[in-house]
């Protein structure tokens, strides 16, 4: 039979492993960052970047009627200006999808086109409570330097011209990494 080898465990073998535990509990702790961005609606006109597509037959396609389908493509710029820098394009689908049309189920995609996030993606999901001063949907993922994103955005609407039916929400989008 063999013999059994004991090594005692010093007091520093110990302390190094209880720093080693720590730094690696410290190095997975989430860290914020915020990005505020804003998305430059147009709803009518030849240049309306939303488009009701679909929605229940007799009924007016619009923002508070169950079951109106609309597709997105609005720009998304640094600043709350139409003529601010533009970053890149929210593109997606907003579906109105509470019964009293109270709530509107979102499915947005930031696609970044230029600035420090080129070729990088956002990919926001969630019901938008449209009566609400500020509502938040959920960041679920991302591509590029935003891959495996997580996180909340807050939408805002900070102008609304219903003359012109243009609109400008903000994103404020905080993510944990």
């Amino acid at each position: 039979m063999a013999a059994a080898v004991s090594t005692p465990f010093s007091i520093q073998k110990l302390m190094i492993l209880f720093i080693t535990l720590v730094y690696q509990a410290y190095a997975q702790l989430d860290r914020e960052t915020t990005y505020v961005f804003y998305l430059q609606d147009i709803t009518r006109g030849p240049n309306a970047t939303v488009a009701a597509v679909a929605g229940i037959k007799g009924r007016n396609w619009n923002f508070n009627t169950f079951g109106s389908v609309f597709v997105v493509d609005d720009p998304v710029t640094v600043g709350p200006s139409p003529t601010s820098t533009m970053v890149g394009r929210a593109q997606g689908l907003l579906v109105v999808s509470s019964r009293d049309g109270a709530y509107e189920n979102v499915v947005l995609s930031i696609v970044f086109s230029s600035w420090q996030f080129n070729g990088s993606t956002l990919e926001l999901q969630g019901i938008n409570r449209q009566n609400e001063n500020v509502r938040t949907v959920s960041v679920v993922s991302g591509t590029g330097q935003f891959r495996f994103a997580r996180g909340y955005a807050a939408l805002q609407t900070v102008a609304y011209d219903p003359v012109t039916a243009r609109s400008t929400v903000r994103f404020t989008i905080t993510l944990h990494t």
